[in-house]
């Protein structure tokens, strides 16, 4: 099973927008951009929301079969590890093996002995092109690379083999996660990364690694966006020489994690993979479930009221919600609008805050990102809610569809 060269996670926390998201995609055929959907959801959002990664698979087909769909889709078990991916094994055909909790863990020393000495061969100035500057390796270097992440890569080896004795190594897509770490990966530290997925038997077709600056959920991107290119391009001249050097499968391509709503690197990512004739997956999830709730306080007064709600109650439960994202929000308290404040706002005022229009004077990223990490609140009132998807099916999947398609296919590859 092979992934096409693009390719785009879409998220979908409560499993109504599988036919206008796989819309977006339909456009972008129509402007010559083939890019393949990939339904994603973690074992967390499952656990949060009370669903099953069997329902992602019917989302996604049920969405296929509407649509008269003709190309590949996937189903992605989303950020598992070895005590998480079971669930996911039936109906998932993608698998995203998280290791950020085996970063820095040490290996065993004969472990990264046996690793310098068969990447003792890297030594030197790897002659990799297009490169901004010539890297050197060293046993040192190898070494350092081994303490900080060779435990992660026996970890992700563990699970795939774990995955592909279940379901066939030819009947999955494996992307390796290490974006979760403290600071970007080198040239020469993804270099020997990949070297040693490659010596595990890995058949890694993507891989997530930490790119300069914040990748906070549902806004763009904050960080030095030269600095970010020149990562970005650097990546992709390894992933090429390594795909010919250590066996990996030829259409390796990097990852993007909460790639969604980046907008002030899409040219950057869009210049560097036309340079390098690269591929590229990145993964958009959350960004449904906030066109959702911006287009249900709009719709009518039963949904403003319950957006009007659901806010209050963010607000009280503000550690709760925020914590399991904290490296990835960074929400002022100061800027969000008081309950008081938002039972003031119309729908459209409330929808036109929560929406990633940057140059709008409504917009509120603060705001946005609270919700965005909300959804556990639309959750402990699911029928409420779902009801009102229903009742606006129409009204929601259009702001949904523009959303995936204007936003972010139509700035990333048209």
């Amino acid at each position: 099973m092979e992934l096409a060269k693009f390719s785009m996670g879409i998220g979908d926390r409560f499993g109504r927008q599988g036919k206008a998201q796989l819309e977006a995609f339909v456009l972008a055929g129509q402007k010559g951009a083939n890019i393949i959907p990939v339904w994603n959801k973690s074992n967390r959002e499952h656990l949060i929301v009370h669903t099953e990664p069997s329902e992602v698979r019917l989302e996604a087909d049920a969405a296929v079969k509407v649509l008269g769909w003709k190309h590949p889709y996937h189903v992605d078990a989303d950020h598992i590890g070895m005590k998480t991916v079971d669930r996911f094994l039936a109906p998932s055909d993608f698998f995203t093996i998280d290791v950020a909790d085996f970063i820095g863990k040490p290996a065993e020393e004969s472990a990264i002995t046996s690793l310098v000495k068969d990447l003792h061969k890297l030594c030197g100035s790897p002659a990799i092109a297009h490169l901004s500057s010539p890297i050197k390796i060293d046993e040192a270097a190898i070494t350092r690379v081994g303490k900080k992440y060779l435990a992660a890569v026996q970890e992700a080896g563990r699970v795939f083999k774990h995955i592909a004795q279940a379901k066939g190594a030819d009947r999955c897509i494996i992307e390796v996660s290490m974006d979760e770490t403290d600071s970007p990966q080198t040239p020469d530290e993804l270099l020997l990364i990949l070297a040693a997925i490659g010596r595990e038997g890995i058949p890694i077709q993507t891989i997530a690694p930490k790119f300069t600056g914040r990748f906070n959920k549902g806004v763009d991107y904050v960080g030095n966006v030269e600095q970010f290119e020149k990562e970005f391009n650097d990546d992709l001249a390894v992933i090429a020489y390594s795909v010919k050097e250590f066996g990996l499968p030829k259409n390796l391509k990097l990852s993007v994690h909460s790639g969604s709503d980046k907008f002030s690197i899409y040219q950057p990512i869009r210049r560097a993979i036309k340079k390098h004739d690269a591929g590229l997956h990145i993964k958009t999830a959350g960004t449904t479930w906030l066109e959702e709730i911006g287009a249900v306080a709009e719709a009518d007064e039963a949904g403003l009221a319950l957006v009007r709600e659901m806010y209050g109650e963010a607000l009280k439960r503000f550690d709760e919600l925020c914590g399991p994202y904290a490296s990835v929000i960074d929400i002022k308290r100061e800027r969000l609008p008081s309950v008081e404040t938002l039972n003031h706002c119309s729908g459209a005022d409330i929808a036109a805050a929560i929406r990633h229009e940057p140059h709008s004077p409504k917009f509120n990223s603060d705001l946005r990102q609270l919700l965005h990490v909300g959804y556990k609140l639309a959750s402990e009132r699911k029928d409420r809610f779902n009801a009102l998807l229903d009742k606006h099916a129409a009204f929601v999947g259009k702001h949904v569809t523009y959303n995936l398609f204007n936003r972010h296919i139509e700035k990333l590859f048209c």
